[in-house]
């Protein structure tokens, strides 16, 4: 798996052995970053369930000013940092090895805004939706941000606060961009502590 386009476009990424990760296939990745356009240039990125960081290493490369990597695993996150120096990118680059759940609110406290919310949960876990309903009550995800979202066809991406902009399907698999509904401003709201 290669970087498609941008300052590292060419270099490899890869698994590292022993862990199962399911990176974004080339062709999800390509339609992904083609509906995105220029949004990427100077965009602050955020990469949840981030695996071998394909998708917010892509963005790094097509001109994003920075990303923040979320992986709880800690070999595939030791992979991530591997596949960010190869890429020449960890200048740009956060990673931390957490649950999404918790680095949410310690990006909220920290006052972190993005504007591109990668999300690309374990398919059939249950976490697209628990990660779309903590994005839609943090204010991690500014009121112009755009919500990312990959999981299985089919799997019900609705969620209060968040309206779906555009949809496609690839095989299996959906991409789905989320941002908040009109008058969901999310500026004064905070993650609950019970999320």
């Amino acid at each position: 798996m290669r970087v498609s386009a941008g300052e590292a476009k060419g270099k490899r990424l890869r698994v590292p052995r022993g862990v199962a990760a399911r990176p974004t296939q080339d062709r999800v990745r390509e339609a992904i970053f083609n509906a995105l356009g220029g949004r990427v240039v100077d965009a602050e990125v955020l990469d949840l369930f981030a695996g071998i960081g394909t998708l917010g290493i892509e963005a790094l490369s097509r001109g994003a000013r920075r990303a923040v990597f979320v992986e709880v695993d800690p070999r595939t996150a030791a992979g991530l940092r591997a596949n960010l120096q190869v890429a020449g990118l960890q200048d740009r680059a956060e990673v931390w090895r957490a649950d999404v759940l918790r680095a949410l609110r310690r990006l909220q406290d920290r006052g972190d805004r993005f504007d591109l919310v990668f999300l690309d949960p374990p398919y059939r876990s249950g976490w697209l939706q628990r990660a779309l309903q903590a994005l839609a009550q943090s204010p991690v995800l500014r009121d112009e941000g755009l919500v990312v979202a990959e999981g299985v066809r089919g799997e019900p991406v609705e969620v209060e606060g968040l309206e779906v902009t555009w949809q496609r399907a690839y095989g299996d698999t959906a991409v789905t961009f989320l941002r908040r509904a009109k008058g969901g401003d999310g500026g004064g709201r905070h993650l609950p502590r019970d999320v």
